[in-house]
């Protein structure tokens, strides 16, 4: 991890051992919301003003990246199979949202929460460890959050399937997920209102049990004559040259150009697939709700640091 915290600079006369205490108190400082000052209070020998020279030298966003892929991935090698069980190649994702003061610049009010803040997107696999976090403003696709995770992590997880909550159900983002090549896994809440597309005119009376929840056949000529197009984008998400969000985007401003209709038909197609799966399969149910379970409990976690700090702060005069 110390090698992944480079300094700013291109030379340090920190000795090693007292550099390592340093960002070990820096880190709790701020895993825990306790702060520096309050950590610099302890018996242990470095100044408040050493902690902050070290934390703003060493603690940089490509830095704290990397030390978090570089832990990620001696967890995942150290955990032995008798204990932690076989290793899964699939994570959940969802976001949280914690208060911030408005001298912040990266504050802002998110209708949906209620209040001003933060808002963190995490990807946590099932032995609850993150493997990737972003920040988010409040207007920013989270289905483009959770793409932008599974292709962005860096870690030695091989992850195939993406666990999310209603908000991922989208058709778009089962197209973008399926031309990605992993599977998009999410809660389904009032499935008894999401409709099935046929797979073509010559099925129309095959289904009869199912009528009243099947609608139009997929456009497959549709996806044919923009095959080539429907191919480039995710190929720009998955070598780094677009986000996702900046491609949403510009589909949403042109919600009628080709390409973002060839997407959405194989949306459609995925979804409907997935959807026949998860209502016969109550394994499928069980398991999507016990990996949103374990990014719950990491979410309450998180807030339960961010209370201490907020009582901590009230207690102290202005």
């Amino acid at each position: 991890m110390l090698k992944a915290l480079a300094p700013v600079g291109t030379r340090e006369a920190i000795d090693e051992a007292k550099l390592l205490e340093r960002l070990l108190l820096i880190a709790y400082a701020y895993g825990t919301n306790s702060g520096i000052s309050s950590v610099a209070a302890g018996e242990h020998g470095h100044s408040e003003e050493e902690l902050r020279y070290t934390a703003r030298r060493y603690l940089t966003a490509v830095g704290l990246k990397a030390a978090g892929v570089e832990i990620a991935n001696a967890t995942f090698a150290a955990r032995q199979e008798t204990v932690w069980g076989q290793g899964t190649a699939t994570v959940a994702s969802d976001s949280t949202h914690f208060k911030a003061w408005d001298r912040n610049i990266f504050t802002e009010w998110h209708s949906r929460y209620g209040g001003r803040g933060v808002l963190v997107y995490w990807h946590i696999e099932k032995g609850s460890m993150a493997i990737h976090s972003q920040l988010l403003n409040c207007t920013a696709s989270e289905v483009a959050a959770a793409i932008e995770g599974m292709m962005r992590h860096a870690t030695t997880m091989q992850a195939e399937g993406n666990y999310v909550d209603s908000h991922g159900q989208s058709e778009i983002g089962f197209g973008l997920t399926r031309l990605l090549g992993y599977d998009l896994l999410p809660r389904i809440k009032q499935i008894n209102k999401v409709k099935l597309y046929r797979p073509g005119r010559e099925d129309e009376d095959t289904y009869d049990n199912l009528a009243d929840a099947m609608t139009r056949p997929i456009r497959w000529d549709v996806i044919e004559n923009n095959y080539d197009q429907l191919i480039k984008y995710p190929t720009a998400i998955r070598v780094g040259t677009a986000s996702t969000e900046a491609i949403l985007r510009r589909f949403t401003r042109t919600a009628s150009h080709p390409v973002y209709q060839a997407m959405l038909e194989v949306g459609r197609a995925q979804k409907t697939i997935f959807v026949a799966r998860y209502l016969r399969d109550r394994d499928l149910q069980r398991e999507i709700q016990e990996g949103l379970n374990v990014v719950e409990g990491w979410n309450g976690a998180q807030q339960h640091h961010l209370l201490r700090q907020e009582r901590r702060a009230q207690q102290q005069p202005p």
